[in-house]
């Protein structure tokens, strides 16, 4: 600010010749550059803290509870084995408290199929008047069982048949199967994609869990199922990207990922993007991840090509160029909310907590819609409710802005909502725009964190791979479609489905009865 004083001076000091106003100028500019370039790593760099820190905070608040949940389980564990302890001396007795209330405990699921092990007393005979006992009624409890994974060996015979008379010999054909002779069955090529993909696991502790059952299945071997397994899947993930651009509105998000530089034992920076459809189009929700080795948003332009919608992502520079007359953006009031929940957390400001307020009341009201509102119902609903709450919002944002100081974080937080006014109000205009980036945050957040098991890709044919198969998982997932069975069934009727039916192979609902 200093040298923007000086030359302002210096422009207005008729003394000096019109050469050096022109010098002073260029390196004036020189300089704001260099200022507004290091500005902007800045910002990068806060921005790549402030992730950071919300991963471990929300890591570090969900690990305290799993202890304290723990702690406080075995504690009364102890307590019941204290209460029922018994001198040496004595004959221990059947505990007879009464059972201890489980409070929120959920039935198990309807879907598991049931095992009934019938516990019959002894004798029916009463032992004070030996009588017959009757029964009048039974007491029924249930217990959450598991079957481990467990390998088997499925043995192929088959006949062969020949004529005399011909002298010609038949026999059942072999079922096509992804790799053709090889040595997993499509069972298996799920669990071990699954657990690489779906669960983040690397391939040697795959191979651990299969080790323990003294099945030795090396490193190598399990990569190249997995290659293959990708190459075989990529065409349905290239499928559901086309669905995907079919809607009109999407989420858009990206995460890092550390990609390896062959032969130097180093890793860069390379990125996954992930694109999510809008739940309020009505349509299946469906989850796309796309590898690159940057952060350019050409690769966005790239991925959407003649795409036309709205747009809903966070203030990332490189989806900027993506607005105009075909694409709209959209704001998202979880980005304009976290600014002010973080002023408060950090200093208690009252007008943070009356910006809170405000935007908890606008979340009120599209809970209170729900998901299942027509579109039409729901625009009624904002245009009633939502509008005037926004207009009043900003007017307040607008009048406390003039009393706050520059540069402060109440007025950063405050020029964060106002800067994107429009973006911000735009999907209260229409009964089917997302108020914010949740669900692709969401969709993303198991990668970003599943990510440190497995550290970094090994190139990007991997990333690529890694990206249409958490493509095809999370769509699963989301669509409530339990992943193993999907990729079972899917892995054994691939190798002889028609291309022509392929959407009928897609992890979205009807899948089984070949209506997606």
């Amino acid at each position: 600010m200093d040298l923007i004083a000086e030359w302002q001076r210096l422009q207005t000091d008729s003394r000096l010749p019109v050469e050096t106003h022109d010098v002073v100028q260029h390196l004036l500019a020189q300089l704001q550059s260099r200022v507004e370039h290091t500005l902007q790593q800045r910002d990068e760099t806060l921005r790549q803290r402030d992730l950071k820190i919300e991963a471990l905070t929300s890591e570090q608040r969900e690990l305290f509870d799993e202890t304290l949940a723990t702690d406080i389980a075995a504690a009364e564990a102890r307590l019941e084995a204290l209460q029922t302890e018994t001198p040496e001396t004595e004959t221990p007795t059947p505990a007879t408290r009464a059972p201890r209330a489980r409070a929120g405990r959920q039935a198990l699921p309807d879907h598991l199929p049931r095992v009934e092990v019938r516990h019959e007393p002894a004798s029916c005979t009463c032992a004070d008047c030996g009588q017959e006992r009757v029964k009048i009624g039974e007491d029924i409890s249930e217990q959450l069982d598991v079957i481990p994974a467990r390998f088997q060996v499925i043995r192929h015979i088959r006949p062969q048949y020949a004529c005399r008379t011909c002298e010609t010999v038949v026999a059942a054909p072999i079922a096509p199967a992804i790799i053709d002779g090889g040595l997993p069955t499509a069972a298996t090529l799920a669990w071990v994609t699954l657990h690489k993909y779906g669960d983040h696991l690397p391939l040697y502790r795959i191979a651990q869990m299969a080790e323990r059952q003294r099945v030795p299945l090396a490193r190598a071997t399990l990569a190249e199922w997995t290659g293959r397994t990708g190459v075989a899947l990529t065409p349905l993930a290239e499928r559901l990207r086309e669905r995907l651009l079919q809607g009109t509105t999407l989420h858009g998000d990206e995460t890092p990922v550390a990609q390896l530089d062959p032969g130097t034992g180093k890793t860069h920076r390379s990125y996954l993007w992930a694109w999510r459809s809008n739940d309020l189009d009505g349509g299946p929700p469906i989850i796309v991840f796309d590898y690159r080795e940057s952060r350019a948003g050409r690769h966005a332009r790239d991925f959407l090509g003649e795409w036309r919608g709205h747009l809903l992502v966070d203030d990332y520079a490189g989806y900027k160029a993506l607005f105009g007359p075909d694409i709209t953006e959209l704001g998202c009031w979880a980005h304009a909310r976290r600014k002010f929940y973080e002023l408060y957390q950090a200093q208690g400001s009252p007008i943070a907590e009356e910006a809170l307020r405000r935007i908890g009341e606008l979340y009120a009201i599209e809970q209170a819609g729900g998901r299942d509102l027509a579109a039409d119902a729901r625009q009624h609903l904002r245009d009633e409710q939502v509008q005037p709450k926004l207009v009043a919002l900003f007017d307040w944002l607008r009048d406390t802005r003039a009393t706050v100081a520059n540069g402060s974080g109440t007025a950063k937080a405050i020029d964060y909502s106002l800067k994107r006014k429009r973006a911000l109000m735009r999907y209260a205009e229409t009964g089917h725009l997302p108020i914010d980036n949740n669900p692709v945050e969401n969709a993303i957040r198991p990668i970003a964190i599943g990510k440190k098991n497995w550290l970094f890709v090994g190139s990007a044919r991997a990333g690529e791979r890694a990206a249409a198969l958490q493509t095809l998982i999370g769509t699963a997932r989301l669509n409530g479609i339990e992943p193993f069975a999907w990729l079972q069934d899917t892995l054994e009727k691939l190798p002889s489905w028609p291309n022509s039916r392929i959407d009928q192979l897609l992890p979205l609902p009807g899948w089984k009865t070949g209506t997606t």
